[in-house]
């Protein structure tokens, strides 16, 4: 049976990185203020694990991204498919990923992708041209790099 997983990205700002790559892969950032107000609620969590994203309770340290159309918990927004979660971490990137998402929008939309993704703030590192094909190398806003093909 093949395993559940979710990609976990480090973040010194997960919301702020939950946003861009919400906008980025046209997904759904996770709304988890309904369960975090009952755990609030039921004293389960202390407040000061929560903050407060465009006027609802969210994690403190985490935020999340799912994809529109699988599935998700109703009662958490958790989603149960394709999910990034950021996670709040002191130290800021210092070196080269070893890991990293290709995004794929066809080859006819690759330089609008790309101005989109750069108004949302990322930052075009360089354009790469080979035998086995082109694509753009970027940092999104943390400096994590991805490549649009």
């Amino acid at each position: 049976m093949p395993m559940h997983w979710k990609l976990v990205i480090d973040a010194i700002d997960p919301h702020r990185q939950a946003a861009f790559w919400a906008a980025a892969l046209d997904y759904t950032v996770e709304d988890h203020s309904t369960l975090i107000g009952r755990l609030l609620s039921a004293g389960a969590i202390p407040p000061d694990q929560v903050t407060e994203v465009d006027g609802h309770h969210a994690w403190l340290t985490l935020a999340a991204v799912r994809h529109p159309e699988d599935p998700h918990d109703p009662t958490s927004d958790t989603g149960l498919g394709r999910r990034v979660l950021f996670q709040r971490v002191p130290e800021p990137k210092h070196t080269k990923n070893r890991l990293h998402l290709d995004l794929h929008p066809g080859p006819d939309a690759r330089h609008a992708t790309v101005t989109r993704l750069t108004s949302l703030g990322a930052t075009t590192l360089r354009e790469v041209a080979e035998p086995g094909g082109s694509w753009t190398v970027m940092q999104d806003p943390e400096g994590n790099e991805f490549c649009v093909h």
